[in-house]
């Protein structure tokens, strides 16, 4: 059996179906889909329909992201399956990808960044608050879709203690090289936590689509 659970998944906000879009939401480690689903309160997303899925244990892989990708396993795949499944529950429901929106913070916006770079299409919006693409090297050739012009905003301390500003970087490029445009916003000093400059950020996207 896998060790995340697509059942564990909490919605809010407006029902699955009938709202205009849906907002999938991905806790830090530690942390729970109530946690994440609090950042709903400063986004602008009265219309949306609010899905976090929950982690196993509050923790989508047990090492950092910089691991070798082989040592968070079987729990990385199984993290990744969840979105999978997630992201195929929300399109049988009606909604193409323009309506479909992405936020994730610290651990969970690493696990944003690696599923939406293997599925890159045009996402209503990404938003990923101090994280990256996880393994200890990138590696080009895992990443395919076109974005299609979709907007992203990443954001991240400089220095922060769990993600090297150089892997958000590398990051930002690679969503480029796939068709995203994206936002990339360097805080000096920043706490390991996400400040009103990216909510501001985030909702100008929101206030576009």
């Amino acid at each position: 059996m896998s060790i995340h659970q697509i059942k564990n998944t909490v919605f809010r906000g407006q029902l699955l179906g009938t709202a205009s879009k849906v907002m999938i939401m991905i806790h830090g480690r530690g942390a729970s889909a109530e946690s994440i689903l609090s950042l709903a309160d400063h986004l602008e997303v009265a219309d949306f329909c609010l899905a976090a899925p929950n982690a196993t244990g509050g923790t989508w892989y047990p090492l950092s992201f910089l691991a070798p990708e082989e040592e968070n396993e079987p729990n990385l795949s199984s993290a990744l399956e969840v979105l999978e499944q997630l992201l195929a529950q929300v399109k049988a429901a009606g909604y193409d990808s323009r309506q479909i929106y992405f936020a994730g913070f610290s651990q969970g916006a690493c696990l944003t960044s690696e599923f939406v770079a293997r599925h890159a299409q045009p996402f209503g919006g990404v938003f990923i608050f101090t994280g990256g693409l996880i393994g200890d090297v990138v590696e080009r050739e895992r990443y395919q879709g076109d974005f299609a012009g979709a907007p992203i905003f990443i954001g991240t301390s400089n220095p922060d203690f769990h993600v090297p500003v150089e892997r958000v970087i590398a990051t930002s490029n690679i969503f480029r090289e796939l068709g995203a445009v994206v936002v990339e916003k360097i805080y000096p000093n920043m706490p390991h936590t996400i400040i009103p400059d990216e909510i501001e950020e985030a909702n100008k996207i929101l206030q576009q689509s």
